[in-house]
């Protein structure tokens, strides 16, 4: 029998540690702990906090990267030298950033003792390094949002009216209160034209853009978010304009000199 294949059944068939085993039988106890993790090393009725933490981010996240990102998170913290409720304690602080509510999920304390022993947790120097390592991670998979919130605010600071609402003009005949036609000083009838507002059928409008809608004293009331406001934040993410030969980026440039015009009128309105 291979040395790891000895390693396995005795983990599997005792309750020795990672670290005694790796003591035991001359290895490193990092690489014990990522082969431990990595083959899906199991006692019985025992599943490692490492397969959980895969079942679980699997379960609520279907993006394959998310995913990775998540099982790659759960093996560094399975190789790392922390026993299982300081690994456990790291992913459940990483959930709400609550010390407190994390060792009391994990030691199932009063509120007290969590707050004090909580605190002290985070401390820890092994902890510490885990936590840095997590957070990084946390990073990567807010990147692969960025762009879509960048295009959420492009979508705002573009929208119209017209991306929600429709209309119909019809022209009709004025009429006096008896009901009479009413007629001009050629004796012709006088008309006027008359637009009823409405919106556009659900499945057409891009609710994303619609901050608010109810039907007030004098009809449908429709809010979008607010267009300058996306402008400001488009602005702000955008990389500098280019210029060159005297012209400026037209994209950029469009959006800039509307948010200026929007900032100038504002002005004059507080004057």
């Amino acid at each position: 029998m291979e040395l790891w294949d000895k390693i396995r059944e005795d983990f599997e068939t005792s309750v020795a540690t990672p670290k005694e085993l790796a003591e035991k039988y001359g290895v490193k106890v990092t690489t014990l702990r990522s082969r431990k993790s990595r083959e899906h090393w199991q006692r019985s009725g025992d599943s490692p906090p490492a397969a959980k933490k895969k079942r679980n981010v699997a379960t609520r996240n279907e993006s394959v990267a998310l995913q990775r990102n998540a099982v790659a998170a759960a093996d560094m913290v399975e190789s790392s030298d922390l026993n299982d409720r300081q690994k456990l304690f790291c992913l459940y602080y990483l959930q709400r950033y609550n010390a407190s509510w994390a060792y009391q999920k994990v030691y199932g304390c009063d509120y007290d003792t969590a707050r004090t022993n909580g605190s002290r947790l985070l401390t820890n120097t092994n902890v510490k390094k885990v936590l840095a390592e997590l957070k990084k991670r946390q990073q990567v998979d807010l990147y692969l949002t960025a762009d879509d919130i960048l295009a959420g605010y492009a979508k705002q600071a573009f929208s119209s009216m017209g991306d929600v609402l429709d209309y119909n003009v019809q022209k009709e005949l004025v009429t006096d209160n008896e009901g009479n036609v009413e007629l001009d000083t050629d004796d012709n009838p006088i008309s006027r034209h008359i637009a009823d507002i409405y919106l556009k059928p659900s499945e057409e409008i891009d609710w994303s853009l619609v901050q608010e809608i109810h039907r007030g004293r004098e009809g449908l009331v429709v809010k979008l978010y607010d267009k300058q406001k996306a402008m400001r934040e488009l602005i702000d993410r955008l990389p500098e304009a280019k210029h060159g030969d005297g012209v400026r980026d037209g994209f950029l440039g469009a959006i800039v000199n509307r948010s200026k015009k929007s900032d100038e009128a504002d002005g004059k309105k507080k004057e």
